[in-house]
């Protein structure tokens, strides 16, 4: 008790006690382990639609952490393995797992029929959601959210190179974070986690 007095007094007198005091009421500052872009010029919305037929706006999507995947599905490693990692976070946010939507863009709307898409989201999670646009909606989507993605010739077929980060967007529909396909599932559950509040 006589030291607390002391460090109180000593604190008074540099003039540092009404300054934590005054800071105490203020909302911490976030840290994310994923880069923080809030208040981002781009990402701002899209109009795609789903497997069923339902066209989609990010705006129908507020209440929850939404994280937005691009790529395609025949992709070898880059997109099964960013959507594993979204089934692991989703588990690991546990009752929270509800307010969390992901959102898996195709880049290839060519080959990317509505029935393979659906039946690609679904084999992660049954919640999981595929959207696609006509070729030049993706186009727009793509300048819109600036993602990389080119078609790469491949013998009698081809395949598409593509950036290979994900978006998260907070409970109001507002881009927050870009996440690196390094990030681990903790990693990002921790940072939805703190979008959740």
């Amino acid at each position: 008790m006589l030291i607390n007095q002391k460090r109180r007094l000593l604190l008074s007198g540099m003039g540092v006690l009404p300054l934590l005091l005054a800071g105490c009421g203020k909302e911490e500052a976030l840290s994310f382990h994923s880069t923080d872009i809030t208040g981002a010029s781009f990402g701002r919305d899209f109009n795609l639609t789903d497997p069923a037929g339902r066209r989609w706006a990010l705006q129908d999507f507020k209440g929850k952490a939404v994280m937005v995947f691009f790529g395609f599905t025949q992709c070898p490693d880059v997109c099964p393995t960013a959507l594993a990692r979204a089934v692991e976070i989703k588990h690991l946010l546990g009752k929270d797992a509800e307010r969390f939507q992901v959102l898996f863009i195709t880049i290839d709307p060519e080959r990317d029929q509505p029935e393979m898409l659906g039946a690609y989201t679904s084999a992660f999670d049954p919640d999981f959601m595929g959207l696609y646009g006509s070729v030049e909606e993706t186009e727009a989507v793509a300048r819109e959210f600036r993602i990389y993605y080119k078609k790469v010739p491949t013998g009698s077929s081809y395949t598409m190179d593509h950036s290979a980060f994900s978006y998260v967007f907070d409970t109001n529909a507002k881009l927050r974070l870009t996440v690196s396909h390094s990030l681990s599932a903790e990693e990002c559950a921790e940072d939805i986690r703190q979008l959740l509040v």
